[in-house]
């Protein structure tokens, strides 16, 4: 290779002084240097008068003494022979042609010093051949030489020994700058390690570190994903009296926010803000994910909008980032609309502009626009990961999607690249036993076990709501049994579960359920013993439900009283049943039920179970006799809203049954033709029904 380079007419070989001797001209002192020459042929002299040499010397170059000389002593008219092969021309050096030769000449020599610096990042690493690929340079090395050549290398090893090359020949005026472009390599080599040993020689031979040396180091560490290690540096720099640049103080915005210093990475965004420093892309993505991480999403959605406003474009990393941010909000209309805004950018989306589309669209159970998106994904032949899967099945579980998770299920094992694991199959089980598929349920269960996975407590807790809809009181039993042989403690989860099964179960089979309760969680085995009992000290039973009620964590409270009140209802306890409801009334488990305006007096069920709801609805009905009775002014319109939704196992909503049990009543109450769920009266026939009724039997759930 490095014969080959020597070879040409052109080379550095040839001629050494082709190369500048400076490389930081401007353009502005280069026509200034033509400018100065008199442009009147016959009183030019030999050495002022500008000629171009053409495939040798090019424009932006002094000429070489070697060459002065040379035509010192041949004049034009010079009978030398050599003199008349020699093709000389004039060029003024405010034409055009002038301006072409002038980039020419410079490509070519800057392509020569490329072409040396590929040789020798392909060259063996000894110090023979690093030599042998320099030699070409001759004697005469030039500063700026050394450094185009140093920093378009990208290995390691030989660019260690082409530095040592380097500096034994040379005195630079700052040898620090050696260094530098040094350092670059190991930059792009994402190679801190080796960066970290030059720095340590450089302050052992006496070289002081500026600036520029930090700011590679510092990026070296950023590349290298080490943000702890570009504080460090960062931090060494008043050490050595150097001052970081804007650009600097914008990328250690980026590492101080990987770093975890999420309070340092925020103030120096604020003084950016203020100072308008220029910020680059990455720095941008780390912002979005910090206010992310955070839980600002908001914060997200202010520095994109930011960043577009100081013309930055965003890019994929920095859509990907703020998408996922949105589906970590559970706002997934919010990332529609960025990845639509992506779209009409230009911009493809990658494997993570699908990821996180699918865990936006999956956490916020937005199940059509998320089984649009996987099926574009197979569609482009990408492979999604277990945990995209696990998603997509969790999806499914929630919105009772079960042949579509049958089919992902069998995408899954069919991939190649992905086996399930024990969120896949809890999620089937859960899916299947919400179904009511038992034999489906069960036979996930044995596939879980042939792949070496346990049932966890989920699983256990699926198969319990399984067999309790099925009226397999037997099983249940068998399968709290197996979680006690597993040593797994029954969370409130699962006692709320086992509390939902007697709800389903006949009066004979209560028995069983309440031994297994009152193992896994005495408290509540004590209310509903109680609940059972005809005869109870006054007081007792409000008072021993008020303590499990505090007892149990906030997110399963509505679930206990809801099935409590549904057990009182299916074994006629009405009493206990409103006493519980006026209990969770009391401790705010209940909410909004009621609400009053001079025109409407309405009754809110939306968040009630169907026992607790009939149970509401009795309360309610009283106190409007005891309003009638009193003489007091009804409103206009009286409203019930049992909402418009079903449960998404099931073919009923509260509303059809709502519908029908009103009828049983016979109370004018009749579904609004353009408020779904909605159930109206007028004031003239809710007081006449009310006036004429007698006290409502409450149906069995």
């Amino acid at each position: 290779m490095a014969f080959h380079l020597c070879s040409s007419p052109s080379s550095l070989c040839h001629d050494h002084h082709y190369l500048h001797n400076s490389l930081s001209f401007s353009r502005k002192s280069r026509l200034r240097s033509f400018n100065s020459f008199s442009f009147k042929p016959n009183s030019l002299s030999l050495h002022s008068r500008t000629f171009l040499q053409i495939t040798h010397v090019s424009l932006e170059d002094p000429i070489p003494q070697e060459t002065q000389k040379a035509d010192a002593s041949n004049p034009p008219n010079s009978q030398d022979p050599d003199r008349k092969t020699k093709s000389y021309i004039w060029v003024n050096p405010r034409s055009p042609r002038a301006s072409k030769l002038r980039q020419h000449s410079y490509d070519a020599r800057y392509a020569s010093l490329v072409k040396i610096a590929e040789s020798l990042d392909s060259c063996e690493a000894t110090e023979e051949d690093v030599s042998q690929v320099l030699r070409c340079l001759g004697d005469k090395i030039l500063e700026q030489d050394a450094v185009i050549v140093l920093n378009n290398m990208t290995n390691p090893e030989t660019a260690l020994l082409a530095f040592g090359f380097f500096r034994k020949r040379l005195k630079p005026s700052r040898e620090v700058i050696l260094y530098n472009v040094t350092l670059k390599v190991f930059r792009k080599c994402r190679n801190l390690d080796r960066a970290e040993k030059l720095f340590d020689e450089m302050l052992e031979r006496g070289v002081k570190p500026d600036n520029i040396t930090f700011s590679t180091i510092i990026s070296c560490a950023r590349v290298s994903s080490l943000p702890n290690k570009a504080v460090e540096w960062f931090e060494k720099m008043p050490e050595f009296g150097c001052h970081p640049d804007d650009v600097t103080y914008s990328a250690m915005i980026d590492a101080y926010g990987r770093a975890g210093n999420v309070d340092m990475a925020l103030k120096l965004y604020d003084r950016a803000r203020t100072e308008k420093w220029r910020i680059d892309p990455v720095t941008f993505s780390t912002l979005i994910r910090i206010y992310g991480m955070s839980g600002n999403f908001d914060g997200c959605l202010n520095v994109y909008e930011e960043m577009k406003a100081l013309g930055v474009k965003p890019n994929l990393v920095i859509y990907n980032t703020l998408l996922d941010a949105m589906g970590r909000a559970k706002r997934p209309w919010q990332a529609k609309n960025i990845y639509k805004e992506m779209t009409n950018n230009g911009l493809q989306p990658s494997w993570g502009t699908y990821a996180a589309l699918l865990r936006a669209y999956g956490r916020a159970r937005y199940a059509e626009d998320a089984l649009i998106v996987y099926k574009e994904m197979k569609e482009k032949g990408l492979e999604l990961s277990v945990v995209l899967y696990n998603t997509l099945l969790a999806m499914c579980a929630d919105v009772g999607y079960t042949e579509e998770a049958a089919a992902i299920f069998e995408d899954m094992k069919s991939s190649g690249n992905c086996m399930p694991d024990s969120w896949t199959f809890s999620s089937l089980i859960t899916i299947y036993s919400c179904s009511g598929k038992v034999s489906e349920a069960e036979a996930m269960l044995n596939a879980m076990l042939e792949a070496g996975f346990e049932p966890n407590i989920f699983v256990l807790t699926s198969l319990i709501q399984c067999y309790g809809k099925a009226n397999r009181t037997d099983e249940v039993v068998r399968t709290f049994d197996r979680l006690l042989e597993l040593d797994i403690t029954p969370d409130d989860r699962f006692c709320g579960c086992m509390l939902n099964v007697m709800t389903q179960s006949p009066k004979e089979e209560l028995g069983k359920l309440i031994d297994c309760i009152d193992k896994a969680n005495p408290k509540l085995g004590n209310v509903v013993k109680l609940l059972l009992e005809e005869q109870n000290g006054e007081g007792t039973f409000r008072k021993e439900a008020s303590e499990l009620f505090d007892s149990i964590s906030a997110d399963v409270k509505k679930a206990y009283c809801n099935c409590l009140i549904d057990l009182c209802v299916n074994l006629n306890l009405l009493e206990k049943a409103c006493e519980l409801f006026d209990l969770g009334l009391t401790l705010e488990i209940y909410i909004d039920i009621q609400s009053k305006s001079p025109t409407q007096w309405s009754l809110h069920l939306k968040s009630l179970s169907l026992g607790a709801a009939l149970t509401a609805l009795h309360i309610w009905m009283n106190d409007l006799s005891k309003a009638v009775e009193d003489g007091e002014e009804l409103p206009a319109v009286l409203g019930i809203n049992t909402g418009h939704g079903k449960h998404k196992y099931s073919d009923k909503g509260l509303a059809s049954v709502f519908e029908s049990h009103l009828k049983e009543l016979n109370a004018p109450f009749h579904e609004a033709p353009d408020k779904v769920g909605w159930f109206l009266t007028t004031k003239v026939a809710a007081t006449s029904w009310l006036e004429s009724r007698s006290a409502p039997e409450l149906v069995a759930v």
